[in-house]
Parts: structure tokens; C-alpha cells; sequence
């Protein structure tokens, strides 16, 4: 018999490759995805459009909890995914409200309808390596604490707290997996990666010689977003729920990704350093290099985070060991995936 599956967030980097993969598997998939993005599909559904006829998307509100009510009632999942939230850590900071309200209430609607119109449905709970925040030790497994340093990463601990308990109470399959930083072609411009990635396809198109960017000293554990979807796809196959790390066991800073970016493209740039400067000075140094001959890769102080994450780190040895799952694509191979698939982009335009 078919499976069948419920995506929140199928639009978005994760929801992308994990519809792709269990389409792949045999899979009736179902997507969640606001009314707005059915009215202007080429630039809402862009990440799944190129698949887009063999999924079933359904048009709602994960803080409707009616609506919720109604979608469990009609789909019926045997797995449902749970990755629509608010992600941008730096905009959690510009509107906490906001992302506290949307990740937590979307996450609990989800699961209260999940417990009354199809308890037998197995959950995913998408956690996030920023839950951890200021870090108790390195590496960071499942059994570290969590002290989470943004908006973003406290509704991240509220939704594994969610989770377990409705694990706990109810009896429900619930798990959740705490990715670490996982990056591909498909990641929003504006995270720091991406932000990175574009930059240097546009300097090597021509179209650009200045990047401004923050903190360079952040080390992350990096990986591919399209060998992640295969985690959380094996966390519901197991016989008994549980919460997994997922990572690559290895972080870089944002200096070597800029770097590694910078290689990939077969270029050079000055850096230049104005985070200690105002607002208004740093700008100045932007334009005053806009008009220089070279290539500037500038740190802004409108960059920088309030409360900075400095280190994080994933010990994911118990999903190696009990979902038999590691990565498959080297931080090196990542960042020229990434960049080349730019350069294509931005010669385009």
C-alpha cells in the first residue's frame, strides 16, 4: 500500500529535496503551503516547481488550527514533516515577536490536530543546532543542555519540548532531529552561506567588487541539505521514536567558507575590517571601495548579531550507529556545489 506523507515548509530548502525524496520512494506527498503562493506559483513554489504536478498541495495557515483540523482530517498522513518556520536567525532578532508566535503556535497546531484526527501518524519535528547556543561542551549530542541565544533558537526548544511531551502523554511517534547548519543550492539569499555564494558569483560575473558581511570567527558544523532529508525520513522508520543529532562532526568558520567560496570561483579579495566603526563610517568605507579597483570583502557592524552562537559542533554518533546515517559530501565539494550552481544563475541575469 502507498505511503502517504505531509510536508509543512515543502517549499522551502529541506521541504524541497525531502518531497523529491520520497517521491523517489513511492510516496503520495502532500505539501502545506499558504493561499498567496497558489496565486503567483512561478516565484512561490520555485523550489519545487519543476515537480510540482506530482505533488498535492493544500492551501493553509499552520496558525489556523481549524484548518489544521480539516487537512489531518482529508490527508490521513502515515508521516507527517514538520519544517515550516520562521529560520532566519538574525530577522528572529528584528521581529521576535513574530517568530516566536508562527514557530511555536505552528508547531503545537500542528500537533494537537495530528493528536485528534490521526493519532497514528508518525511526526518529525525539525530542532536546530541553534537550540543549543551558548554551548555547555563541544561537541553538542543529544544529551548536551540547551541555552539558546536568539528568538529563533528559544522557539526551536519550545518545539522539542512540544514534541516530547506529546510523545510522552500521548503515546505519539514524535521525533525530533537537531540538524546542524545545512546548506545547498537552494538556500535563501539571506543566510550568510548563500549571502557568500551569490556575492562571489556576482564579483566573477562582473557585477559586483564589494561584499559586506559580519563576524568571520563563528565556526558551524556545515553540511548538504539533500543528505539531511534521508535522516529524517530514517528517524520515522524506526521501530520506537526518538531525537536524533544530525551532523557532520566537523565546523568551519564563516572566514573558511568565505574562503573556500572565494577559491571555488578562482578569486581573490582584500578584507577589509570596519566592525569597530559606526554605521555610517562603515557605509562611507563601502562606497570608497565601490569606486577602487579590486575586490573588498567588508565586515559591517549592521551584520552582527546581538548575541552571537560562537561554536557549534555535532557529535551525531548515535544516528550513525542506530539509523545507520553519515554524510555523504565533503564541506569542500558543498561550498563549489553552491558557487558554480550561482555562477550559472547570475550570468543569467
Amino acid at each position: 500500500m502507498q505511503k502517504k506523507a505531509l510536508i509543512t515548509g515543502i517549499t522551502g530548502q529541506d521541504g524541497s529535496f525531502l518531497a523529491e525524496f520520497l517521491l523517489e520512494k513511492g510516496y503520495e506527498v502532500h505539501g502545506i503551503v499558504r493561499r498567496v503562493a497558489l496565486e503567483d506559483p512561478y516565484n512561490r513554489l520555485k523550489r519545487i516547481y519543476h515537480f510540482k504536478s506530482k505533488v498535492i498541495l493544500h492551501s493553509g495557515d499552520l496558525e489556523s488550527y481549524s484548518r489544521m483540523l480539516d487537512i489531518f482530517d482529508e490527508v490521513c498522513p502515515d508521516e507527517c514533516y514538520h519544517l515550516a518556520a520562521q529560520s532566519f536567525v538574525h530577522e528572529s532578532f528584528d521581529d521576535s515577536f513574530s517568530t516566536i508566535a508562527t514557530n511555536i503556535n505552528g508547531t503545537h497546531h500542528v500537533l494537537s490536530a495530528l493528536h485528534k484526527r490521526s493519532p497514528q501518524t508518525k511526526f518529525y519535528f525539525a530542532g536546530s543546532s541553534e537550540m543549543f547556543g551558548k554551548v555547555r561542551q563541544v561537541p553538542q549530542s543529544e544529551e548536551t543542555p540547551f541555552h539558546p541565544r536568539s528568538p529563533y533558537g528559544i522557539s526551536k526548544v519550545t518545539g522539542f519540548d512540544l514534541t516530547r511531551n506529546y510523545r510522552e502523554a500521548y503515546h505519539i511517534f514524535a521525533c525530533s532531529g537537531i540538524l546542524f547548519n545545512h546548506e545547498s543550492e537552494r538556500r535563501g539569499f539571506e543566510f550568510v552561506t548563500r549571502k557568500i555564494t551569490s556575492y562571489v558569483a556576482r564579483i566573477k560575473n562582473g557585477q559586483e567588487n564589494v561584499m559586506t558581511i559580519g563576524n568571520l570567527d563563528a565556526k558551524r558544523d556545515w553540511g548538504y541539505a539533500k543528505d539531511y532529508v534521508e535522516a529524517m525520513w530514517l528517524m520515522l522508520q524506526q521501530e520506537n521514536p526518538d531525537d536524533y543529532v544530525i551532523a557532520t562532526g566537523k565546523n568551519h568558520t564563516i572566514q573558511q567558507f568565505l574562503d573556500a567560496a572565494f577559491k571555488a570561483a578562482r578569486l581573490k579579495y582584500e578584507l577589509v575590517d570596519c566592525h569597530s566603526l559606526s554605521i555610517s563610517q562603515a557605509d562611507e568605507k563601502v562606497e570608497e571601495c565601490k569606486n577602487r579597483k579590486g575586490v573588498f570583502v567588508i565586515q559591517h557592524p549592521s551584520f552582527y548579531r546581538p548575541a552571537e552562537v560562537n561554536e557549534l559542533l555535532g557529535d551525531a554518533s548515535k544516528a550513525k550507529r542506530v539509523l545507520q546515517w553519515k554524510p555523504r559530501t565533503s564541506f569542500e565539494d558543498l561550498v563549489k556545489i553552491i558557487v558554480e550552481n550561482d555562477i550559472k544563475l547570475f550570468s543569467k541575469k
